[in-house]
């Protein structure tokens, strides 16, 4: 994605992935949330994968987490959830990888599980893998960023937005860009991005997407709810 050097309010919208993945989440909500989409022009919806399928306006993606939000699933469990969610309308998948392992510098077992995932959901269904980067110290990220392309994905992200460490940092963000990008992988900031100068400062560091829950008072500079 080509990001223009200074982006308007409309092209962060066109960037985020409008986020509900509250356990209490009804029918209904995600129905407002399509809704709040269409009408504040976000890239796409992301929501949990018993909510599919749902009916979304033409241009507007859907995109379902996968092993959400601990990861500590088996990479058959894994794939199967992202195979079901392609078969009822997903076009991008959100997979938590098995953060224990990538602490454990096995990254050969975080690239296996990827790689289940991609082919349970090949292209061009889009794939990304969140590594809960601020439970990483950098060496862990630079090498989870690296099973990520050796194991076909699309994008890196930062967060759940679940996880007690925190969410998204520009460190972070700077350094998964810097180590995937030569290879044509692209970054999402999520976790706490609630304001619109931290979702330029995201973009600045080299997100190309944002993973936002409180859209609306992100647009337009106010704080969001709890974030994602």
């Amino acid at each position: 994605m080509s990001i223009p050097t200074a982006p308007t309010v409309a092209d962060i919208a066109a960037m985020i992935d409008h986020t509900l993945l509250k356990p209490e989440a009804t029918a209904a909500d995600v129905a407002a949330l399509v809704a709040e989409a269409a009408e504040l022009g976000t890239y796409s919806v992301c929501v949990s994968p018993s909510m599919l399928p749902i009916t979304v306006p033409e241009k507007l993606k859907v995109a379902v987490v996968c092993g959400f939000p601990s990861g500590k699933h088996s990479s058959s469990v894994k794939a199967a959830e992202a195979a079901e969610a392609v078969g009822k309308g997903a076009d991008e998948i959100d997979m938590v990888i098995d953060v224990g392992a990538a602490k454990a510098g096995d990254f050969a077992a975080v690239q296996s599980d990827i790689a289940a995932v991609r082919a349970a959901a090949p292209v061009p269904t889009v794939l990304k893998v969140i590594i809960e980067s601020a439970a990483l110290t950098d060496d862990e990220i630079v090498g989870v960023c690296r099973a990520a392309v050796a194991a076909g994905a699309d994008f890196v992200k930062t967060s759940t937005g679940f996880h007690p460490t925190g969410g998204a940092s520009v460190h972070a963000v700077e350094l998964m860009h810097r180590t995937v990008s030569g290879a044509g992988l692209q970054v999402k900031a999520s976790g706490g991005v609630r304001t619109l100068e931290q979702a330029l400062e995201m973009v600045a560091a080299g997100a190309t997407r944002l993973g936002v829950s409180g859209s609306r008072a992100l647009l337009t500079s106010g704080e969001a709810g709890s974030g994602y």
